[in-house]
């Protein structure tokens, strides 16, 4: 595993001209006002390589989710391809891959000499992608309106009791999800959370961020896999009154298992996805 390095710097250096001395020269006629400094670049999230996976698609998916993700204020301007790959740890051809991935997508544009810049109307939704980075589930499930449903404790159900054996009980988050700019909904999520990491969470970060980010990076788990299964159901009176759909129209049924470095389940994420939102697709890499 390689630590990502530092976040890039902010905007393009000066010109290397002294200002206040411009400022004394130009009092006389004609003098040339100094241009105002660029605003800072957009500064992604870090990010843990796995030296088993494709770098390209990890750093794409990773500044994927940091764009979703990003505050309303951010700035639109990416660093350098360089600043980038230095921020990932990366060479600037695998960063340059990852760039690629993104503009295909729609999420950002390139123009020569000016930059790379995110598109103001970026598609919120994608394909169910799958490929054994954890930041790739935590980018499908980013930049999306959350609304928190109801939380609380419940009875272990019967089909989850294999995930916690000891426990006699766990803590229920449901939650909707609608599109950012639509407004239309696109998928509603339970998760069922070991007691003693609920415990940890605060909800209002669930109306923010995925419930992996908040796991790995709010409480501080220690995420050691998740186990995906993703098939296809028909919508029953709930999910098709959440989504907004006909009952029994397709839908795609999510289960995710996180578990931690211990080895146990802490979040069982059951994610039901409107079908003509939604493709389901995996990647193979031969090595």
């Amino acid at each position: 595993m390689t630590q990502s390095r530092e976040r890039s710097g902010a905007g393009r250096p000066g010109s290397g001209r002294d200002t206040a001395a411009d400022g004394d020269a130009g009092a006389g006629a004609g003098a040339r006002p100094v241009p105002a400094p660029a605003p800072p670049a957009f500064a992604p999230d870090s990010l843990v390589l796995n030296r088993k996976l494709p770098l390209w698609y990890q750093v794409s998916q990773s500044l994927r989710a940091s764009i979703l993700g990003r505050p309303q204020d951010a700035s639109a301007r990416l660093p350098t391809e360089e600043q980038l790959a230095a921020h990932y740890g990366v060479s600037v051809l695998t960063m340059r891959q990852a760039l690629k991935e993104l503009e295909a997508e729609g999420l950002i544009s390139r123009h020569r000499r000016r930059g790379t810049f995110i598109e103001p109307r970026a598609r919120r939704v994608s394909p169910v992608r799958l490929l054994g980075s954890v930041d790739a589930i935590v980018a499908q499930q980013s930049g999306e309106a959350t609304t928190i449903l109801g939380h609380g404790p419940m009875a272990v159900p019967g089909d989850l009791a294999e995930f916690f054996p000891e426990c006699a009980e766990v803590t229920c988050y449901r939650r909707l999800r609608r599109d950012g700019e639509s407004d239309e909904p696109t998928n509603w999520a339970e998760n069922a959370v070991r007691p003693d990491i609920a415990a940890r969470i605060d909800v209002a970060d669930l109306e923010r961020w995925p419930m992996t980010k908040v796991l790995r990076d709010v409480v501080g788990v220690r995420i050691s896999r998740i186990t995906d299964t993703v098939e296809a159901r028909l919508a029953d009176p709930v999910t098709a009154e959440l989504l907004q759909v006909p009952l029994l129209s397709p839908i795609l049924h999510y289960t995710g298992v996180t578990y931690d470095a211990e080895g146990r389940a802490v979040d069982v994420a059951r994610i039901r996805y409107r079908g003509d939102r939604f493709s389901f697709s995996v990647t193979v890499e031969a090595h």
